[in-house]
């Protein structure tokens, strides 16, 4: 009897420490699930704060602010000798037109300070807007246009509520007779907010507000170009050759722990490679798209080569048995099965890798495509720079205007980020195969 009751004991007290023990591990669990949940939720919410707040820098550059003037288009000075010639009318003193236009619509600016001040209301780039246009028109010689032209950064800036009315004059950017004036303007419906098409189709300038980033969207396309016919084709085969082809010795892991060290190089180092070997050995033309794809596609070679390998990894050894099994040669087991197989992951590898080499600048500050380039490039040997450099140059101006440009430009370099990160995820759901 008693030795029953000290058995009984002893498996319920086994009994209760089990279930408490149990209990510590599911409320750790618990707690664990709740750490990484509360770590998700700290990460997306720091993740939308930064789309916030860089949006809410820069989608007033998305819009732009515009004067309407009248313009009278005289012929003795856009062509003396009413020839029509374009060459004439594209040098005919347009900004004087303008500043005519202006004196005529507040003729109370009368001195040469305040006058000064009366030009300041409008953009630098007013009177290429009006050559444009006559140039485009030019049977509208000798009679008088109302055109919508670009307002100076100041301007824009008080429309947009950066600058407040109620600060001291003297430590406004705009006095108060400037004001006047706009606010007479505003009055008449002669000022407007525009989109600013220009942003979209205008290459870099010194004014903010005829700055855009066309120049640098073209010059990171043949960039990416280059660098994807260079980097794209050579990752593969290299892939090919240590996964299906290349002996297992010594000399085969030394190249695989270079390829792997390679990938985790500091991409201002493949920048100091460029300038050394392409720039200065070479001597290939400075701040050039193929320059920049040449070292691009250095950078991007390992991570090509890293992630193919990956993708052939993946592909069973069943189908490489099967079609050795029928006689296929081992060309033609990777040409007809492994390759076929493996190119989701290969063409989602090689879209990361280009995604990346999209964001780089450090290797590209290197090579000179820092400078200051107005036109758009023509060619993968004309001058151009890059979005991420674009969007450097901007920070680093000191006028107030560029900082919306500066987000605004981070909003498309965004943009085509998260558009490279989709089609590789599509691709790869809709060509990957379950095995």
């Amino acid at each position: 009897m008693t030795e029953s009751v000290q058995l009984a004991t002893g498996r319920f007290a086994t009994s209760d420490v089990i279930r408490s023990r149990l209990a510590k591990r599911q409320a750790a669990e618990r707690r664990f699930r709740i750490y990484g949940l509360i770590a998700v939720v700290m990460a997306l919410f720091f993740l939308a704060l930064l789309f916030v707040s860089i949006a809410a820098r820069g989608y007033s550059a998305f819009l732009q602010t515009e004067l309407r003037l009248e313009v009278d288009l005289d012929p003795s000075v856009l062509d003396p000798q009413g020839t029509g010639d374009p060459e004439v009318l594209g040098r005919a003193d347009y900004g004087g037109l303008v500043k005519k236009s202006l004196r005529e619509a507040f003729p109370e600016a009368k001195g040469r300070r305040e006058k000064r001040q009366l030009y300041r209301l409008i953009s630098n780039g007013a009177a290429f807007e009006l050559r444009q246009a006559v140039l485009q028109q030019p049977d509208r010689v000798g009679s008088s246009i109302r055109i919508w032209l670009p307002a100076s950064d100041d301007v824009d800036m008080f429309m947009k509520g950066f600058i407040d009315r109620q600060t001291d004059e003297s430590r406004r950017r705009l006095n108060d007779r400037q004001l006047t004036w706009l606010d007479r303007l505003q009055a008449d419906g002669a000022i407007e907010r525009r989109f600013n098409t220009r942003f979209f189709t205008g290459g870099d300038s010194r004014e903010p507000e005829l700055a855009g980033i066309w120049g640098a969207v073209v010059g990171s396309f043949l960039t990416l170009l280059v660098t994807l016919v260079l980097a794209f084709p050579i990752g593969v085969m290299a892939a090919v050759y240590l996964e299906e082809f290349a002996p297992k010795t010594r000399w085969t892991e030394i190249i695989e722990v270079n390829i792997n060290n390679l990938a985790a190089v500091p991409s201002i180092v493949f920048g100091l490679l460029g300038l050394a070997v392409f720039l200065n050995f070479f001597g290939l033309p400075r701040s050039a798209p193929v320059v920049g794809g040449l070292v691009l596609a250095l950078m991007t070679l390992p991570t090509i080569i890293i992630v193919s390998r990956a993708a052939f990894k993946a592909v069973p050894p069943s189908i490489r048995e099967a079609a050795f099994g029928v006689g296929a040669s081992r060309m033609q087991v990777v040409t007809h099965h492994v390759l076929p197989l493996a190119m989701p992951g290969v063409l989602t590898g090689a879209i990361i890798g280009m995604a990346r080499a999209l964001g780089e600048s450090a290797p590209l500050l290197m090579i000179g495509m820092v400078a200051f380039i107005v036109d758009v490039p023509g060619g993968v040997t004309d001058p151009a720079t890059v979005l991420p450099v674009q969007i450097y140059i901007w920070a680093d101006s000191p006028e107030r205007a560029f900082v919306e440009r500066t987000s605004a430009a981070i909003l498309v370099l965004l943009a085509f980020l998260i558009a490279m990160n989709l089609a590789a995820v599509i691709l790869r759901q809709k060509f990957e195969r379950k095995w």
